[in-house]
Formats: C-alpha cells, sequence, structure tokens
C-alpha cells in the first residue's frame, strides 16, 4: 500500500521542516536548503516492493547536504537508485559530479557524505536497496555511485524503462510477484552498470572494481546455464580464471564456489515462492544450471543445513510475519 505525504498539508512556515522529516523517513538524514524568499513545495509517494523501497518525489528547487555527521547518527545501510522523471539535478560524492538530465540515473551512496542541487522544480523516483542485494550482484558498489547513467545507451534504456513503470504498478502486485520483479530490477541494474563500464562510459580508480562488476554481472546473466564453467565465465568478464579467483577470495569463495553459490541462493528463493509449488526440485535445480540432482541436493544441504524438499516443507509451515 502506498503511504503519500505531502506539503500541502501543513503550513506554509513548516514545509521544510515537513519535508525533511518525512524523506528522512524513506530515504536519509540530511539538510535542504531552499531557495531564498521562495516557499517550499514537494510530495512524495512510497511503496514496497519485495526487499526494495520505491519513492516518488515531486518537489521545487532545492539545495541538499549529508555530512559525515549525519552519516554518524543514521543507521542507513543501503543504496539508492536515483532516476530523474522531469527537471535536472547535480550531485557530488567523493569528488564525483554527476548531472542527472531528465532520463538519466545514478547510484547513490548514503554511507558517504555528499551535496546535491535540484536546479528546477522536478519528478525523481529513489529506490532504496538493501546493501548485501546490491553487492551480491557488484562487490563493493561504492565506487560506482554518483556517476551518471545515460538511459540513451542499450541497456541503460531498458533498465530505465523498466524501473520508471514501478511506482504506478507495483500496488497491484501479489508479494511472490513483487520479490521476484525486486529482483529482476536489480539484475537490470547491474548490467546496466556493467554494460557503461565496459564501453568507458564510467572511468573507475580501481580496475578490479572494474574486473568484479563485469564478472558478477557476466555470472549473473547465465546461471540459469549448464554450461557455465569458471572458463566461461572469466572470458565473458575478460579476465583469467586465476584473476577472477583472486577478486573473489576476500568473499571467502572462489570462481566454482561463487557460481554454486549463486545458483543455490537462486534456488532457495524459488522454493520459498508459493506461485512455484508445482515444480519438482529436479525441475528447479535443473533451471538454474545444475545437471546432476544429487549433487544439487548435497550443495544445497552443505550451504543451508537441510535438503530442498526439507527447506520448501518448513518454509510452507513458517507462519507469515
Amino acid at each position: 500500500m502506498a503511504v503519500v505525504y505531502s506539503t500541502n498539508d501543513v503550513h506554509p512556515r513548516d514545509s521544510i521542516a515537513y519535508w525533511v522529516e518525512v524523506v528522512t523517513q524513506g530515504f536519509v538524514k540530511y539538510v535542504l536548503t531552499p531557495d531564498d524568499g521562495k516557499p517550499f513545495q514537494g510530495s512524495v509517494r512510497s511503496s514496497a516492493l519485495g526487499s526494495l523501497l520505491v519513492s516518488t518525489y515531486e518537489c521545487d528547487p532545492h539545495g541538499v547536504g549529508r555530512s559525515t555527521r549525519d552519516i554518524s547518527h543514521a543507521d542507513c545501510d543501503d543504496y539508492f537508485i536515483c532516476l530523474q522523471l522531469a527537471g535536472r539535478s547535480t550531485h557530488f560524492q567523493d569528488d564525483r559530479e554527476a548531472v542527472i538530465e531528465d532520463g538519466d540515473f545514478f547510484l547513490l551512496d548514503p554511507r558517504r557524505p555528499f551535496t546535491g542541487r535540484f536546479e528546477k522544480s522536478g519528478k525523481i523516483v529513489s529506490i532504496r536497496v538493501p546493501r548485501q542485494d546490491m553487492e551480491a550482484r557488484l562487490g563493493n558498489a561504492a565506487t560506482l555511485a554518483s556517476r551518471t547513467l545515460d538511459s540513451r545507451a542499450p541497456v541503460a534504456s531498458l533498465a530505465f524503462g523498466f524501473l520508471t513503470m514501478l511506482p504506478d504498478r507495483m500496488d497491484a502486485l501479489d508479494t511472490a510477484a513483487a520479490s521476484k520483479i525486486a529482483g529482476q530490477a536489480l539484475d537490470l541494474v547491474t548490467l546496466a552498470l556493467a554494460a557503461q563500464t565496459e564501453t568507458g562510459g564510467i572511468t573507475l580508480s580501481s580496475r578490479r572494481a572494474v574486473a568484479l562488476t563485469m564478472l558478477k554481472a557476466a555470472i549473473e546473466a547465465r546461471l540459469h546455464d549448464p554450461e557455465l564453467k569458471p572458463a566461461a565465465a572469466a572470458a565473458a568478464a575478460g579476465i583469467s580464471v586465476r584473476y577472477a579467483n583472486t577478486l573473489l577470495a576476500p568473499e571467502d569463495a572462489g570462481l566454482e564456489g561463487y557460481i554454486i553459490r549463486r545458483r543455490l541462493e537462486r534456488c532457495r528463493r524459488v522454493l520459498e515462492d508459493p506461485t512455484q509449488t508445482h515444480r519438482t526440485i529436479g525441475d528447479i535445480a535443473f533451471g538454474w544450471g545444475f545437471s546432476d540432482l544429487s549433487h544439487f541436493v548435497r550443495r544445497f544441504k552443505a550451504e543451508f543445513g537441510c535438503s530442498p524438499g526439507e527447506y520448501r516443507r518448513h518454509f510452507r509451515r513458517a507462519p507469515a510475519l
């Protein structure tokens, strides 16, 4: 269910304080600087989509700033995907400037200070993403923050179009569908970031960060393919298997182990999905790239502490929260 707030509901003298309080709930703590001598107006509409929080902001021009002190008093551990639907804004973080025109989007990391300016009255969609969900796909995504993704690029265009449809359609989705679509949205963002990195649209200070992003995107795109072996995954990312293993070492996983772990995670999600109860364990395993059912069962039990069948039965019995 959508939650809607508007400065029309408060006295003009209280509009800024009200807006900051509302935005802090759905976004992060920051300081707002309105245009001098002008009343500030804004509205926000927020809804949950699986693990994501999707918010649509319409507001007057203003400046924003998030300091080290703001961060020290906050417990936000998420990323934000920000899409400019109308207007123009500029954002600074880590000595990087992102100029966001109508149709562009970017990734924001609220664990580090930033400043910004909404130069015109505009409309922005913000998607709050749990850090672990983003970094499962990208590794440390902080190096990709505050870099403009131009939606005219092919993959970015597809991602932008998909994401901008969410606010108007998500409230009609059931829980299972919402969770799936949230995952698909993050997969598209991952591919868009990887594609722009590959084509030179983003210049990172760390070649390791580029390689890890490309490696994880290549793996996610072909998890269903049983022919996705370590050599094929490394080749798709343009690196050697040895270097891929080095990149994944901080995550306590070699390349082969990482591929299996991601396949197991995808299978686990299907076993939890009430719309997938008609599928057999074998069908699920083969659908996510496993070619031997007994091997899948052994690996699943080692990862999650029970067999796939036991996991599915336990999840069905678990009370809804």
